[in-house]
């Protein structure tokens, strides 16, 4: 791959991931955001009306940044590892490899677009949010920021997962079996703080805690985890996701079998 940095390509690769987003709107927009309103119905109006406030927030408000997030690790992890799984199986990835375009242009463009799908759909989990649950943010930016540096962390992390598929199965099982049910046990639904010992200090082993954490801080300004170590792990995470990536385009590794 050529060593100058190659904007237009980065562009050009950047657009058709929109465009194969916006071709498939239903199961990358409308979907999740379905999904999303059935667990405000059930979660915060059916079950929430039976709570008392969590934290001294309505329980309604106080799921919307698990939910936020439960949304942002899956959809950006799906986009990112769909984007660069579908140019292996058609064999198109060669061209990629063969033009001049360099691993930057090629995160930048793949990450890029997996990221903005990722905003896109947080910005319409919030206003539908708002349909059913009176909530705020009290830390706006950081949160928007925080929101960011999740759906790059994950977005790396799915662009890998994409690369060592070898079949859609692969593809979906890490999402489905391993992320999944990390986020529902991470304190989407409720704090770890509500948990008897010693499933409280489990908890903690859960990297998504922290990641829920994080998130629910910027709304509340309250939160199991310190947004410190939140956002250190996650810069962590993110720079590990980056060096293994790094290393997969040197050594060629299920880029030219």
């Amino acid at each position: 791959m050529n060593a100058g940095f190659n904007a237009r390509g980065a562009l050009a690769i950047y657009r058709n991931e929109l465009y194969r987003a916006w071709r498939a709107v239903f199961g990358t927009i409308v979907s999740p955001v379905i999904t999303t309103c059935l667990y405000f119905v059930v979660f915060g109006a059916a079950i929430g009306g039976r709570m008392n406030n969590v934290g001294g927030v309505d329980y309604g408000a106080f799921i919307v940044p698990g939910l936020l997030l439960l949304t942002l690790l899956s959809e950006s992890t799906s986009n990112a590892s769909f984007g660069i799984y579908m140019p292996r199986f058609t064999g198109s990835i060669y061209e990629l490899l063969s033009a001049p375009v360099g691993v930057g242009e090629t995160l930048i463009g793949f990450i890029g677009a997996a990221v903005t799908k990722s905003l896109i759909l947080a910005a319409i989990i919030l206003a539908t949010a708002t349909i059913f649950v009176d909530y705020r943010i009290e830390h706006p930016l950081l949160a928007f920021g925080f929101i960011i540096l999740v759906a790059c962390a994950f977005s790396l992390f799915g662009f890998i997962l994409g690369l060592w598929a070898e079949g859609f199965e692969k593809l979906q099982m890490v999402p489905l079996l391993v992320l999944t049910p990390l986020t529902f046990l991470g304190g989407t639904f409720y704090s770890i703080d509500m948990l008897a010992e010693p499933w409280r200090t489990i908890a903690l082993f859960n990297p998504v805690v922290y990641l829920v954490s994080g998130l629910r801080w910027t709304f509340y300004g309250e939160a199991d985890v310190s947004i410190g170590v939140a956002a250190g792990l996650t810069l962590a995470f993110l720079a590990l996701c980056i060096a293994i990536i790094a290393w997969i385009f040197k050594t060629g590794w299920r880029l030219r079998d």
